[in-house]
């Protein structure tokens, strides 16, 4: 499918130096040791290496060919796991002081090179330019607050026995799993890393590049999920596993480190609610609506279900639908003249045009089976490229009361669909947002403090808002994914990736207790 019909379409154009050309040139540049003509390399064993199948791939924004993962089998993730063992029995007794040094040096390298690294977030998964850059920033600046205040987190505590194996998904590559990494690394862990199958190999090829320079002990790994598993996740080498996705997926990884009694920590996502009951602020609640949906709602935090109490329905539409209609959608990268800023938009593609297909089915199936369509954006007022592929793209859609046959009653559907669901009941509101049993945030709109206070507490989300969206968090706020294994946030993280006394039991859930952090 191509913009050919979008309205303004002649006028717009790639904005000068954006090109996937100019940013894979600029990598080849800033990192010429990890980067080769027609690929990135993999890292392991403190060397970049030319092995693995090379996957053909292709940008969302455009359908522009862009670096694919260079797969590794099963005995290469196996021999790379090996070595990153014996980097992190040197490196764990590398002196704080100069970890600290060489995590806050990678940092300073991170951020003289964030235009390039949110570029390539742009080309790679299709953020937004302000996404994308939030995205590096998130992760340079979370970092630096560990680095500040490490000494007091590591106070009685040891490194792990063995390497951290980080698996995520493509969403956040720099706040999320670079994050991860360099505090893991802070920490004294050597880590291990697998590249998202459908996103960001090159940015994060780069940073690990800036990291290896400065002598941190880093493993980048491309491959399947299944192949790698064995290495990454059960191998006795690794010392903790750390993932983040979808509940399928992490599952399965559950079932594995259950099994090997191995320090884990799994951030699964679930139906993120927000509900409305006995509530009358609409302004405010307007102004947020545009703000849920950034970056499409391809992220763990967003907010695609409304739970709303039925007599508000109409004032409710009345702040929603006008929000909703506001949302700019198109190319991140297209602007009517060369040199014209980053045009400012809500959100791009969604990850693949296999993804806005599936979302585009699960809609169709739901209004054929009697859910209301309430809105549906239209591609004529987004902004395209002249004949652009834009198979990759959702116009927002809203829809009334999914039935229970459908995947979007009960799942997140990690992309531009926001459902919402009607109840008569604080009962049936309550049930309505457990629907997932089980998520990472949720929101309840009340103007009553106390009816806020008696129902914040069973609704099933880690984090519970007051008529406010709630995030993953930075810093010093704790974040408890969906139940398994360690809670990370703040010193948590720090925590869960070391040894403390003997017989110390962290907080999260695992098989064998479960403890939840104090609270400030």
């Amino acid at each position: 499918m191509t913009a050919a019909g979008a309205r303004g379409t002649a006028a717009l154009t790639l904005k000068s130096g954006t090109a996937w050309a100019d940013a894979w040139r600029r990598c080849r540049a800033v990192a010429p040791e990890a980067f080769r003509d027609d690929r990135v390399l993999n890292l392991w064993d403190a060397g970049w290496r030319a092995d693995g199948r090379v996957l053909p791939a292709t940008s969302p924004v455009d359908g522009t060919p862009v670096a694919g993962p260079p797969r590794l089998d099963a005995a290469t993730a196996r021999h790379a796991v090996r070595a990153s063992l014996d980097q992190h029995r040197a490196w764990r007794h590398v002196p704080l002081p100069e970890r600290r040094a060489r995590v806050a040096a990678t940092l300073d390298a991170l951020a003289q090179h964030r235009e390039l690294l949110a570029l390539l977030l742009v080309w790679e998964i299709g953020k937004p330019w302000r996404s994308a850059q939030a995205d590096v920033d998130r992760a340079v600046d979370g970092v630096r607050w560990y680095v500040d205040g490490v000494d007091d987190m590591l106070d009685g505590r040891a490194p792990l026995d063995g390497p951290v194996s980080n698996i995520a998904s493509w969403n956040y590559p720099m706040s999320v799993l670079v994050h991860a990494m360099l505090v893991q690394a802070l920490a004294g862990n050597a880590v291990v890393a697998k590249t998202p199958t459908d996103g960001g190999v090159a940015c994060l090829t780069l940073a690990c590049a800036l990291a290896v320079r400065e002598g941190l002990p880093v493993t980048l790994l491309s491959g399947s999920g299944g192949e790698l598993s064995q290495a990454l996740v059960r191998a006795p080498e690794i010392g903790c596993v750390s993932f983040v996705g979808g509940r399928d997926t992490g599952a399965a990884v559950a079932t594995a480190v259950a099994d090997l009694g191995k320090r884990h920590i799994l951030e699964q996502e679930g139906l993120n609610t927000w509900g409305i009951w006995n509530f009358t602020d609409w302004d405010a609640l307007a102004r947020v609506i545009p703000k849920l949906f950034d970056y499409g709602k391809q992220r763990c935090t967003a907010y695609p279900r409304f739970v709303v109490q039925r007599q508000l329905f109409d004032a409710f539409l009345a702040a929603y639908l006008p929000a909703v209609r506001t949302l700019r959608v198109g190319h991140p990268l297209a602007v009517a003249a060369p040199d014209d800023p980053y045009p400012a938009l809500d959100f791009g593609p969604v990850i693949n045009a296999a993804k806005a297909k599936e979302l585009q089915d699960q809609v169709a199936e739901a209004v054929d089976r009697g859910a209301v369509p309430l809105h549906r954006g239209s591609a004529v007022d987004a902004r395209f490229l002249p004949g652009q592929d834009t198979s990759a793209y959702v116009q927002p859609v809203t829809l009334l009361n999914p039935p229970r046959s459908s995947p979007l009653h009960h799942a997140e559907p990690f992309g531009p669909v926001d459902t919402i669901v009607l109840a008569d009941t604080e009962a049936e509101l309550l049930a309505a947002m457990n629907a997932s049993n089980g998520a990472l945030v949720a929101t309840l709109s009340t103007d009553d403090p106390a009816t806020y206070e008696r129902l914040a507490p069973q609704i099933r989300a880690f984090k519970v808002g007051h008529g406010v969206p709630r995030s993953r968090g930075d810093r010093e706020e704790l974040f408890g994914g969906s139940w398994r294994g360690a809670f990370v946030g703040g010193e948590l993280l720090v925590r869960a990736v070391t040894r403390g006394p003997a017989g110390e039991r962290l907080p999260g859930n695992f098989p064998d207790h479960h403890l939840m952090p104090r609270r400030t």
